[in-house]
């Protein structure tokens, strides 16, 4: 049976940035096996799966596979379906913002489309899980080794290695610049002995200096547990980047705003503005947004 599927670069308003994503936008009927065969075909760092909604807030339900596992939650398949949603009639596209819920494995995502002369112009996530802090993480000498870094450019001051969770956890390990960020390489001996299985196996690098103008923190992703070498733009990594950064702060209230850029080191500049309120010293939401591009569309065979 044939499925219609499109492809949108997101976290860019330029094609051929970003974090490509594959959309099947009607995948009534397909099991999971077959979804996963067909990221795998796409083969991508992540692939969505638009179904019929299963609660009366929902505007869909949406199953998120990489090319290995499928996720509970993932910033730029959520970000891109939304969209794609919108721009499929999902929301009036002559107002100026409009509300889109997707069902996913954590939960119920919202993401805020804002739109401009009946086009969207972005999407804007909010995390459906509160920030969790993970078990202790391995040391930096370990963590030098296993991104081929000298130990004494991961920081640990105020900003120290975590693990972080906003419905996906991630280890973070902050850098002293983005040049240090740079010449990272992940070490998949060393990972397969240091990290794979723990509760935060995928890891994202970042130093608080930036290459663009304007952009407050560089990032890396390396996601060898859900089988990606490196990811161009991780909206979920940048859900929990925003937790960790506000945690670290030392604000007390108020909505605490970042430019995050990534993908730049594997040729696919991208983009993400993410943000933490805070109300008595405690994070009570993180979002992550950004433009995203239509790119291809077309069938695919699934049988």
């Amino acid at each position: 049976m044939k499925y219609e599927f499109v492809t949108v670069d997101v976290f860019t308003s330029v094609p051929f940035g970003g974090n490509p994503l594959a959309v099947l936008p009607h995948a009534e009927g397909l099991s999971g096996e077959q979804m996963q065969k067909v990221a795998r075909e796409f083969n991508l760092s992540e692939t969505a799966f638009v179904l019929p909604a299963e609660t009366a807030e929902g505007t869909a339900r949406v199953r998120i596979f990489t090319p290995a596992v499928e996720l509970p939650f993932a910033g730029h398949p959520t970000v891109g379906t939304a969209c794609v949603l919108a721009t499929r009639g999902a929301v009036d596209l002559s107002a100026e913002s409009a509300m889109v819920a997707l069902e996913e494995g954590v939960g119920l995502v919202e993401v805020k489309v804002v739109l401009r002369g009946g086009k969207v112009e972005s999407c804007q996530l909010t995390a459906a899980q509160a920030p969790e802090w993970g078990p202790p993480v391995p040391s930096r000498d370990v963590l030098g080794r296993l991104l081929g870094v000298e130990p004494g450019v991961i920081r640990a001051d105020t900003i120290a290695p975590i693990a972080v969770s906003c419905g996906f956890p991630f280890l973070y390990v902050p850098l002293v610049d983005r040049a240090a960020v740079g010449r990272a390489a992940l070490n998949r001996q060393r990972w397969e002995a240091d990290l794979a299985g723990a509760w935060a196996e995928n890891i994202c690098l970042f130093a608080m200096d930036a290459e663009a103008e304007e952009v407050d923190v560089h990032m890396r992703m390396f996601g060898p547990g859900v089988g990606i070498d490196e990811d161009p733009a991780t909206g979920a990594a940048a859900t929990s980047l925003a937790a960790l950064l506000g945690a670290a702060s030392g604000e007390h209230d108020g909505r605490l705003r970042w430019r995050v850029e990534q993908g730049i080191e594997m040729g696919r500049p991208s983009l993400m503005d993410i943000e933490a309120d805070l109300d008595a010293g405690e994070i009570t939401a993180v979002r992550v947004g950004g433009a995203t591009v239509p790119v291809s569309e077309g069938t695919i065979d699934v049988r």
